[in-house]
């Protein structure tokens, strides 16, 4: 058996792993030693269906070290007047730009692709070749980092939850472009399963192909609040948006007896949505969208609340809350993945591991690169997770007071630290550090609106821990 030796050894080549990586690789002189199942690095992007796009903008994800169509702005489409959304192509394209221009060269990394993670029985750390079955022992002088916590479930992969019977044309968004490349009959209805963004992003793929509205149905088991994309971009041209969703985020967290009080007081002020205005959503997981996607999913007006679908026959859905009749020569599109699963979350130092975890939800990127950071820059595993507290992923409503409570609290620690703050007020990926240069070219006031966060915040703090406290108790 081949061996190699490396100080860190990642298992995953995706957002997560390759952030973490590139702090690591700036601020330390050690060794990286990358084992992944996929043929190029980008983790779930190797997988995604062929319209995606990233939620957020470009400018604030991937690596610290590298520049994402930073400054560029869409001229059309629903996203039009808005940063650029890469797509997935895209940021494939970054990931292996990085690998290639920037970690393989530097000659402290290595790159084990097409690859799997072992630890045998005696603990040593394996790498398999999925091609050729080859092992290599690797002997791992630091950490082992475990990039696979916040791996996405996509509709390529995931496990449908529902039956389908016989003759009933099913697939998923990422086979949806090659539907008629095998079958060329063109279906004369399509089913849209499922409630989340990637649903919603075959709606509007579908709208934008000339399909007709009254030609989609959607099976919506639970509605989502969805935020305002312009709340969130960079650059002084949006300062006024962004800057009042972190202040009414903060004014609203201080007096709200529960969490619908604060979604409902964002979607005031124009920072949160919902595509049924009659329904209090139940759902929550980061989506981002903009208000140009939800004019065009508006006009799908057959909209089925039948529950979670447990059975598919041709003209008929049968879910927990009822049956739905649709035209019997239906394509049915699944788009039930969950891509952002909440789970229990534990310290990110652990003896001789390292898990990374959401830092700032839900920046992944942010986060993970903030953690590499903290691993080369500080010594115990105690100091390090002081530093550090996970935060767990939203489903519904009530968990976002205690993403807001966690990352707050987290910027307050690192606002008491002069390295961390130090290494934040450079990086690219940390939508607060572009805010703060962006308010040069701003009004007085959202000038003056800024100069409210800190005391809002600090306002905010005792409200939150209670929202958080009576979440847990029920």
């Amino acid at each position: 058996m081949d061996e190699i030796n490396t100080d860190y050894l990642i298992v995953g080549a995706g957002a997560l792993g390759l952030s973490f990586a590139d702090s690591i690789l700036e601020y330390s002189d050690k060794h990286i030693t990358f084992v992944d199942q996929h043929a190029k690095p980008g983790g779930h992007w190797n997988v995604a269906y062929p319209f995606v796009t990233l939620h957020q903008p470009s400018a604030t994800y991937g690596l610290n070290s590298m520049s994402f169509g930073d400054d560029l702005i869409d001229t059309d489409g629903p996203n039009k007047g808005f940063y650029k959304l890469a797509t997935g192509t895209q940021v494939l394209a970054y990931f292996e730009r990085a690998m290639q221009e920037r970690f393989i060269p530097s000659g402290r990394v290595s790159y084990y692709p097409m690859s799997r993670y072992q630890q045998n029985a005696s603990g040593e750390h394996i790498i398999v070749s999925s091609v050729s079955g080859k092992e290599t022992r690797v002997n791992v002088r630091q950490k082992l980092v475990d990039g696979r916590a916040l791996t996405a479930s996509v509709p390529a992969t995931h496990k449908r939850k529902f039956e389908i019977a016989d003759g009933v044309r099913l697939t998923t968004p990422d086979k949806l472009p090659e539907v008629w490349l095998t079958d060329a009959k063109v279906p004369k209805h399509y089913v849209i399963v499922g409630a989340g963004k990637t649903a919603m992003d075959v709606g509007v793929w579908l709208l934008n192909m000339g399909v007709e509205a009254s030609k989609i149905s959607w099976v919506r088991p639970r509605e989502t609040w969805l935020i305002n994309r312009a709340s969130t971009q960079p650059g002084s041209e949006f300062a006024s948006h962004n800057i009042g969703w972190q202040l009414e985020q903060m004014r609203i967290g201080a007096t709200a007896s529960n969490s619908d009080e604060i979604f409902l007081h964002l979607e005031k002020h124009g920072h949160m949505i919902r595509l049924d205005q009659t329904s209090l959503p139940s759902k929550f997981h980061f989506p981002t969208i903009s208000q140009g996607e939800v004019d065009l999913l508006r006009q799908i007006k057959h909209v089925i609340k039948i529950g979670r679908v447990n059975l598919i026959k041709a003209g008929q859905l049968q879910g927990i809350n009822g049956n739905a009749e649709v035209p019997a020569d239906s394509l049915f599109i699944d788009c039930t993945a969950t891509a952002a699963t909440r789970l229990d979350v534990s310290p990110i130092w652990e003896g001789d591991r390292i898990t990374p975890s959401l830092l700032q939800a839900p920046l992944v990127s942010l986060s993970a690169s903030i953690a590499g950071f903290i691993e080369v820059s500080f010594d115990t595993n105690e100091e390090k997770n002081a530093l550090a507290v996970p935060i767990q992923m939203t489903d519904t409503p009530e968990h976002y007071p205690q993403a807001m409570l966690g990352n707050v609290m987290n910027r307050i620690l690192w606002s008491q630290n002069p390295a961390i703050m130090n290494f934040l007020n450079t990086a690219r990926l940390d939508p607060a550090q572009r805010m703060r240069s962006a308010m040069a070219g701003v009004s007085d006031s959202v000038r003056n609106d800024a100069g409210q966060i800190r005391d809002a915040t600090i306002a905010a703090i005792p409200n939150l821990k209670k929202l958080v406290a009576e979440n847990k108790s029920k």
